[in-house]
């Protein structure tokens, strides 16, 4: 087995069997569980637990331990002890052992330390009490989701923010517009980077709104959704507790079958997470075209220089950034097509592949999250206008032609540009004579 599965021989293991058996039979040494996906369940067991103090259930003391050693975690300590593969059988109950083990092991240490008796505290009698995989692991999924969704329409409304100042900046600034790569009409440098942000104001807006979809929880449906083995009281307070711990408004859903079968609010969040990939991706393009050269190519903008772009020609600089986002973006693209088909292969009551839908949902918002950031410090806010060239290459073109046909028509515009072709100076003297005349 890989050695970035193994716990130093210095670190305490507080996982069970049930994690070991995981670690060997799902040893891709692919990535562990997100974390952000495992601190989510470990509040969802928290929850459970301050319910079960407040119900008055098992000994007392126990769920006390058990909220502490949450606590910890959440705190950030023993992240190692969480070892199971990404991509996992079971629909994520490996995930859920993996918690149950580690948070019952360490309350059961806290009571020691505290108490100075020992006492088992049991991994799924106490720690899943009420519980089951299939309802905590899609909560848990729902309160990561929002989390770094919140993270990301913030990231992107400060991207909005730096293009539309760039959009005001540079609203004096007329350069050659183009269609398929071919010469337009004119436009303003402020009028394109005006565009790029009312696209990314949606994907803001979309991705904003898009978290009510999530805020519904199948908490306390247990197994299939029909809250078998759950306490009627453990169910309405569970949730509430859960608002406490997350500071989120979740729900307990309408119809907790509905949401333990079917996971097409993933694909939903997914798909607004690839409308926000394929603007990156075209703004991106954009930016490396307009950057190009510095002498071969349009030229318009500067974009900062960060490293060196070749080992063998010297003085070289690649858009790096751009290029960076770019590929963030097809990712993300990737993702929601594996998210796309992992929701439409469930059977019945559950998807056995969810765990699939986990990582590649939150892998693809912390990538946007991050490469929305950089994009934005290192490459909008940093770019600068080539005033000169953007004037030259417009002088250069025919894009003032098009403003003849209204009175001279299409046509004999036509006329006249192929009559001087090569020589827009004179195809200019030539209409406005052809006007006066």
């Amino acid at each position: 087995m890989d050695d970035a599965y193994q716990i130093s021989p210095q670190k305490e293991v507080l996982y069970g069997e049930e994690s070991r058996k995981a670690l060997a039979n799902f040893a891709l040494n692919y990535k562990e569980t997100n974390l952000k996906l495992i601190y989510a369940i470990v509040k969802v067991k928290k929850a459970a637990a301050k319910t079960y103090v407040k119900l008055g259930t098992g000994k007392a003391g126990v769920y006390e331990s058990v909220v502490r050693a949450c606590d910890r975690i959440l705190a950030g300590e023993y992240k190692e002890q969480f070892v199971v593969d990404a991509l996992q059988g079971g629909a994520g109950t490996s995930a859920n052992m993996n918690v149950n083990e580690v948070v019952a092991a360490l309350a059961g240490k806290i009571w020691r330390e505290e108490k100075k008796e020992e006492l088992l505290i049991h991994p799924l009698d106490d720690v899943n009490r009420g519980q089951s995989t299939n309802d905590v692991y899609p909560t848990a999924l729902r309160i990561a989701s929002i989390e770094l969704l919140r993270e990301l329409s913030d990231g992107c409304a400060k991207l909005q923010q730096a293009l539309q100042l760039k959009e005001r900046e540079y609203e004096g600034i007329k350069k050659l517009g183009r269609t398929e790569l071919m010469d337009a009409i004119p436009v303003t440098l402020g009028e394109e980077f005006g565009a790029y942000a009312q696209a990314v104001a949606r994907d803001r807006w979309r991705l904003y709104k898009v978290e009510e979809r999530l805020r519904q929880v199948n908490l306390g449906g247990t197994a299939v959704g029909n809250s078998s083995n759950a306490d009627r009281k453990y169910r309405f307070m569970v949730i509430e507790e859960l608002r406490e711990i997350t500071g989120m408004g979740l729900a307990a859903a309408e119809y907790p079958m509905d949401i333990t079968q079917n996971n097409d609010v993933f694909v939903e969040v997914s798909g607004l997470l690839k409308a926000l990939a394929v603007n990156l991706m075209k703004i991106s393009g954009d930016l490396r075209l307009m950057n190009s050269g510095p002498h071969g190519g349009i030229g318009e903008i500067h974009l900062k220089p960060l490293q060196a772009g070749s080992t063998i020609m010297p003085g070289k600089v690649n858009p790096v950034i751009p290029e960076m986002v770019t590929q963030v973006a097809m990712k993300v693209m990737a993702n929601d097509y594996a998210i796309t088909m992992a929701a439409s292969r469930g059977e019945f009551e559950l998807n056995a592949f969810l765990p699939l839908i986990a990582d590649s949902l939150l892998e693809s918002l912390m990538l946007l999250e991050r490469a929305v950031e950089l994009f934005r410090s290192k490459c909008i806010e940093q770019l600068e206008p080539d005033r000169e060239r953007c004037e030259a290459l417009l002088e250069g073109s025919y894009a003032f032609a098009t403003s003849y046909t209204r009175v001279l028509g299409y046509d004999r515009v036509s006329e006249i540009i192929e009559q001087y072709k090569g020589n827009p100076g004179a195809v200019k003297k030539a209409l406005e004579e052809e006007i006066n005349s």
